[in-house]
């Protein structure tokens, strides 16, 4: 049972479920800009969204999850999939917290435990998908 507010589930520490595999430096001799625009391309965020549903949807036969701060656990995959590709959803399990947002090539998981982390690591990995924490 969740005990934490979305609000509080904001200030713990996250982790980052990604196409890159780590933070890109401010200093990256790199083109990242130029690189994170095309990636953003509406053909290719589509592609993106869906791996980021796909990790959701296998994350769900693990773990109970549920939309927002609703009562209801384990809304329907189509729903789920529905509500990732159109709007920012939080979603919760137990006293972690992944957020989606459908304009973005990542995720962010909030105050994930251990067994989170190992599970989420595999499930993105499937999909071609990196996890990682950003440095302090």
């Amino acid at each position: 049972m969740r005990k934490m507010s979305i609000d509080e589930l904001l200030q713990k520490p996250y982790w980052i479920i990604d196409i890159l595999p780590m933070q890109v430096p401010k200093d990256s001799p790199g083109q990242y800009f130029a690189v994170e625009n095309y990636f953003l391309e509406e053909e290719r965020l589509s592609a993106i969204k869906q791996k980021h549903i796909n990790v959701i949807l296998k994350l769900n036969s693990y773990r109970d999850l549920s939309i927002d701060e609703e009562l209801e656990k384990n809304p329907r995959p189509e729903r789920i999939a529905e509500e990732m590709r159109k709007r920012y959803l939080y979603l919760m399990s137990d006293d972690a917290m992944i957020l989606s947002e459908p304009d973005d090539t990542h995720m962010t998981v909030f105050n994930p435990d251990e067994e989170l982390l190992k599970l989420l690591k595999l499930l993105a990995s499937s999909e071609g998908l990196f996890l990682w924490k950003p440095p302090v």
